[in-house]
């Protein structure tokens, strides 16, 4: 009887290691201003007497999350996060709003402005994952307007050490070819040599909708399919065939609309193989060697953020080898300060060996984190698999992820 409870006693202990596939931070004013140049310093002053903050977590007591190591790693470590994939989340100088959200620069000026900004804010990032090695995965960003600055941007991302970056969307209304134009092959090509992961995140790659009264509603209803479209770009255009070890993940865009594209494009690539798509003639050098869903199952993964039950049946369906699992920290919608009971609703039945795959062994495999160094902390501050595996009993009446309410 002793031993039982010894063994049952140990199986409580044993903790899970969480890796947050989808964070935000970034820093404030006075940070930025210490890595820009000094020929930038009278036109950020310029700017910055004129910038309106547009983010309500950005104001008031919240936004020091972005930037206040104590405050965020505590508040993490207490909500069971050891390690995270870091999103921008503040504005960078020069920028009209949050550079995820941002339309495209309207000009060569404009550009020449915002990719100032972007490089203060890639190299603010680095010094900030630098302050904890091994825990912060961070995404420096580049700009697809001018290939060759992309190009050395990546080269440096690499030499400093970062392990992915940010790949923004192509606007339809943007004069750029789309993502499955040849002509990124030189960015392709660059990313797999550098040994780089492509990540991209829900919120732009829209069309500037103006400021009619349902323009904001429209881009909700609109956001997902403009994120989303890029799997089909870069699939059905064979990015995936010609750079077999590209790995591309898409973060904050859900899990179940993948199941039904798959399904589409594979439906689409056996009738291809025919030499037709109803009225459509394909030639033969357009139709690719594998399946679309053995490339997504071979080069692309996702990163689903506040998952809910419904949503963990589809990370089920779709292969729990290509899913990590994201608080959004420290968005209003995200999982904070409820994350291990954002867990409970939707993972408590499922096994340890596949909650483990969506919780770190995933994001370890595709970012770089080194288990071993994260699982002192997972021992300190992650959740054990007993209760992980206890059923939410009660939603928190303070509640404000969709994790909670989503089916």
């Amino acid at each position: 009887m002793w031993l039982v409870q010894r063994l049952s006693s140990l199986d409580m202990s044993d903790r899970y290691t969480i890796i947050s596939a989808d964070s935000h931070a970034g820093g404030n004013m006075s940070m930025y201003e210490q890595y820009l140049p000094s020929e930038w310093k009278d036109a950020f002053d310029e700017w910055r007497g004129a910038y309106s903050n547009p983010y309500r977590d950005l104001q008031d007591d919240g936004r020091t999350r972005n930037w206040d190591n104590e405050r965020r790693v505590s508040e993490q470590y207490a909500d069971g996060v050891v390690a995270e994939i870091t999103f921008p989340n503040t504005v960078p100088p020069f920028y009209p709003t949050g550079s995820l959200i941002a339309m495209a620069p309207k000009n060569a000026e404009d550009f020449r402005r915002r990719k100032a900004g972007i490089d203060c804010h890639n190299r603010w990032l680095k010094d900030w994952c630098d302050e904890y090695p091994g825990q912060r995965c961070g995404l420096p960003q580049i700009f697809l307007d001018d290939l060759d600055d992309a190009v050395r941007t990546l080269e440096w991302a690499a030499a400093e050490g970062f392990k992915s970056f940010l790949l923004p969307h192509v606007a339809p209304d943007v004069d750029l070819p789309g993502l499955w134009s040849p002509a990124w092959d030189r960015l392709w090509a660059t990313v797999q040599d550098l040994d780089l992961v492509v990540t991209q995140h829900g919120g732009n790659g829209t069309p500037d909708y103006g400021k009619d009264p349902a323009s904001g509603v429209i881009f909700l209803m609109e956001v997902p399919f403009f994120a989303h479209r890029n799997l089909a770009h870069l699939t059905m255009s064979g990015v995936f065939q010609r750079f077999p070890n590209l790995k591309y993940v898409m973060t904050e865009q859900g899990v179940a609309w993948a199941i039904e594209e798959l399904r589409r494009m594979d439906a689409y690539h056996a009738q291809m193989k025919h030499g037709r798509v109803g009225e459509l003639g394909f030639s033969a050098d357009i139709v690719l060697d594998l399946k679309p869903s053995e490339y997504f199952d071979r080069n692309v993964w996702i990163g689903a953020s506040f998952p809910s039950p419904g949503e963990a049946e589809a990370i089920r369906h779709l292969g729990t080898h290509k899913v990590m699992w994201g608080s959004d920290y420290p968005h209003h919608e995200g999982t904070y300060p409820y994350s291990v009971k954002s867990l409970q609703r939707a993972f408590h039945d499922w096994s340890e060996d596949d909650l483990r795959k969506v919780l770190s062994e995933n994001a370890a495999d595709v970012y770089g984190f080194d288990l071993d160094v994260l699982a002192p902390l997972a021992a300190e501050h992650g959740p054990t698999v007993g209760e992980v595996a206890q059923s939410l009993a009660e939603i928190p009446k303070d509640a404000t992820s969709p994790a909670f309410f989503k089916r």
